[in-house]
């Protein structure tokens, strides 16, 4: 397994996808506290953990928010899991906790369902800055 810090929580996300790419640089914008490091779930890191959580991509084609020893969440509560964590504005999303887990996803599956026709796809991972490089897995 990867030695990630303790301190630190994975967020794995699709490394082709433009809506996914964005999202990611909107969390390092975000991330004060520097609680996150990424990995898109086609590298090698990626896998790695996937496989040791045993999630099976073709059902979860999901954000995956990964506390390494502690948990991992996907989807709707992964999202806003992260969000919590910025602060500010961002608390405003505590509000959607009111609506079941089940129906947040229902929101999330279609708009992952459609969001390489919405949003576009890349033909490879989003490769980061030189200043951006330690907050991402190899």
């Amino acid at each position: 397994m990867l030695d990630i810090p303790k301190n630190k929580k994975v967020i794995l996300f699709d490394g082709v996808c433009n809506l996914c790419s964005t999202a990611v640089t909107t969390a390092i914008k975000y991330d004060k506290k520097n609680t996150f490091l990424f990995a898109a779930i086609q590298s090698e890191s990626g896998k790695k953990i996937i496989a040791s959580l045993k999630i099976d991509t073709k059902k979860t084609d999901a954000v995956i928010l990964y506390a390494p020893g502690i948990s991992f969440d996907i989807k709707s509560t992964a999202a806003l899991k992260v969000m919590a964590d910025f602060g500010g504005i961002w608390k405003a999303s505590k509000l959607l906790w009111i609506f079941p887990e089940f129906f947040r996803d229902i929101i999330y599956d279609y708009i992952a369902k459609n969001r390489y026709q919405w949003f576009g796809k890349k033909d490879h991972c989003m490769v980061p800055t030189a200043a951006l490089k330690a907050k991402f897995l190899d």
